[in-house]
């Protein structure tokens, strides 16, 4: 299969994963854009990690569905994400946002599935050639110097 391919995956239980992120959609505080969102995650050890989005009068800085669920992730024991899905109200399968892809990135790494409407995907197929924690690491080769 090639990295853009969805990416089959028979241990995750995608629709029991669909419920908890339409559960969790229904919690959204969503007042100025209208578009509750909730996010599901399976977390490494079979917990199901959950969250939605949360807006505020600063628009621009509002938490994402996804930023919810890591923090309960993070709350509940830790560990890494191995499936995730994004719903809107409508119960429709959404992609996460950059900002997220990025954030899912640094907790589920680049096996990590996220159901798309084409399908799981892995990470790298939706991140590709991303940014992570090893790029931190002065001796590791991808941070390199700059030259003019």
């Amino acid at each position: 299969m090639t990295a853009d391919a969805p990416q089959p995956r028979s241990a995750v239980d995608w629709p029991t994963l669909t419920a908890a992120a339409i559960e969790a959609m229904h919690s959204a505080y969503a007042p100025y854009s209208d578009y509750p969102v909730g996010a599901a995650g399976l977390a490494d050890d079979g917990r199901i990690v959950t969250g939605c989005n949360v807006e505020n009068a600063s628009y621009p800085v509002g938490l994402c569905a996804e930023c919810g669920m890591v923090s309960d992730l993070i709350r509940s024991g830790g560990g890494r994400l191995t499936a995730v899905t994004c719903v809107d109200r409508a119960g429709t399968t959404i992609l996460p946002c950059g900002r997220c892809r990025q954030l899912l990135w640094e907790h589920g790494g680049p096996d990590c599935l996220v159901l798309t409407p084409q399908g799981p995907m892995t990470m790298t197929a939706l991140l590709p050639l991303a940014f992570g924690p090893e790029h931190l690491d002065p001796n590791h080769p991808a941070r390199g110097t700059i030259t003019p």
